[in-house]
């Protein structure tokens, strides 16, 4: 035999092949078996009692992960979405044909379902005595090694099904999500809010500073946009008369690839009546809270970038954007907002801290690489960082006190932007103002739909954006967002044949 894989897996290939060629000679075809499974792997081994061997039967099924004949009787695992289980096979028990089967016909990777009794094993596991078993899907080709597993990293996304059958960390971090995902939306209708689902085309891209994905619609002869955000259209649904109302849906931005950024992702966007930027902490604090109880089971954390442990309980750090400018740049940069010295002194700022400048810049967008470079990824303790300068978002209320700030936070933990909120704007004249008056990277296009809207009146509130992959990066120690998204996106690659 080749000792190259690549040799040894086209091997093996040809034998399970050929074994499922006889299968079906033999008038058998796995792929029109089935079988009525009982109970998933932990909810069966939960139902024995100790002493009482043999005294509970079960049909579980799932993929042949471990597989040792030996000689009249065999221990093998499967394992299905809960984990792994021991089944025993012995001849005494199937019988001479049944057990021959089970040792000629199964191969690593098959999936099977079995009925019979649980016992404890000397080493004290819990096992299924296996009385019958049927095979209904032969793997026709074998899994990675196990030790090695997938040698090629791009091969852990790219072939995720592999991933998810040989990484039982990977497959508990994914499976954490739906949990985490699942917590939020209960957390949400405990608080009386009501989720919908509004529209992945757009004819204007708003909500957000993206470029967006764009397609063409043949039956309407118009292009259209991928959506960039969920924002104009939940608040269209605040002048209609939902006063609570939330979406997680999947938002596209035809922008880079990076440890914190997906070109399509997945966003939770929450509004609420009557109101505000504060009422959004509160909000964000029991969503935390939530899942550190009901899911994790902790509220301290570890940070795998930093290796610092972040604690979600207790009291959250509250800094206003400019006093962190003014600490960073080393003087009161703020004090010179109004003056003609401020972009001057924004630069100098920023170079002195190493930072490249575009001469094109606006001063806003100067002073925010600096706290988007130098500030935001030491922030790991979660953070709301207050009052922003008016330029980064038009769609937020202005302060009253500082009508060149703006009353909404961004929540940062772990070094990275986890949720937006804002004191929403519902002055439909100051919205439109706020819109024209956009330049640099944060212009984006009018929705004028929605400024017509806004003029039937639009009560305050308070609104929330959470990013979900991010918001799962940190809850299950992720380094990468790529490790808690199924299939994230990939340069188009060659399948493996």
């Amino acid at each position: 035999m080749s000792d190259n894989p690549q040799d040894i897996s086209h091997d093996q290939h040809a034998v399970r092949r050929a074994k499922l060629a006889e299968m079906r000679a033999a008038g058998f075809d796995p792929f029109r078996a089935n079988v009525a499974t009982t109970h998933f792997s932990a909810e069966a081994k939960a139902l024995y009692v100790d002493g009482q061997d043999y005294a509970v039967n079960v049909t579980v099924a799932g993929r042949l992960v471990t597989f040792r004949v030996q000689g009249g009787s065999s221990f093998v695992k499967i394992q299905d979405q809960q984990g792994p289980i021991q089944l025993y096979f012995k001849k005494d028990v199937l019988g001479e044909e049944r057990y021959g089967i089970f040792k000629k016909q199964l191969d690593l990777g098959d999936i099977i379902g079995v009925n019979g009794a649980l016992f404890k094993t000397k080493t004290g596991e819990i096992t299924v005595r296996v009385d019958a078993f049927t095979l209904v899907s032969k793997a026709l080709r074998p899994l990675p090694e196990k030790f090695h597993g997938l040698t090629d990293p791009e091969a852990i996304y790219r072939q995720r099904y592999l991933d998810l059958i040989m990484n039982a960390e990977s497959r508990a971090r994914l499976m954490l999500r739906s949990r985490i995902v699942s917590s939020v939306r209960a957390t949400l209708a405990a608080r009386k809010f009501i989720e919908v689902e509004t529209p992945v085309l757009e004819g204007v891209a708003g909500g957000a500073a993206a470029r967006p994905f764009v397609t063409h619609h043949n039956a309407l002869g118009a292009d259209f946009y991928l959506r960039i955000a969920l924002e104009l259209r939940l608040k269209r649904l605040l002048v209609g008369g939902y006063d609570r109302v939330f979406e997680i849906g999947r938002i596209f931005r035809n922008e880079g690839v990076s440890r914190k950024h997906n070109p399509e992702f997945t966003m939770l966007e929450v509004y609420q009546a009557y109101s505000d930027f504060r009422g959004m902490m509160d909000l964000l604090k029991g969503i935390f809270a939530d899942i550190c109880t009901n899911v994790i089971g902790t509220h301290e954390v570890k940070h795998a970038a930093s290796g610092q442990t972040i604690n979600f309980a207790g009291e959250w750090r509250e800094a206003r954007y400019f006093d962190l400018i003014d600490e960073a740049a080393g003087f009161k940069l703020s004090a010179l907002r109004n003056t003609p010295d401020y972009r001057a002194k924004a630069i100098e700022a920023a170079q002195k801290l190493g930072l490249e400048i575009h001469a094109g810049w606006e001063t806003h967008e100067v002073v925010n690489e600096i706290f988007g470079k130098k500030i935001e990824p030491t922030l790991i303790q979660p953070t709301f960082v207050t009052h922003l300068p008016k330029e980064l978002c038009p769609l937020a209320k202005l302060n009253a006190e500082d009508p060149g700030l703006i009353d909404v936070f961004e929540c940062i933990i772990g070094g990275m932007e986890v949720a937006p909120a804002y004191s929403e704007q519902n002055d439909p004249d100051v919205q439109r103002q706020m819109f024209e008056a956009q330049a640099g990277e944060e212009k984006q296009n009018i929705d004028q739909d929605f400024l017509l809207a806004l003029e039937h009146g639009m009560p305050p509130a308070g609104g929330m954006g959470v990013g979900i992959d991010r918001l799962c990066i940190l809850l299950t120690g992720a380094e990468s967002i790529r490790d808690v998204i199924l299939f994230p996106q990939l340069r188009p690659g060659e399948s493996k044949g």
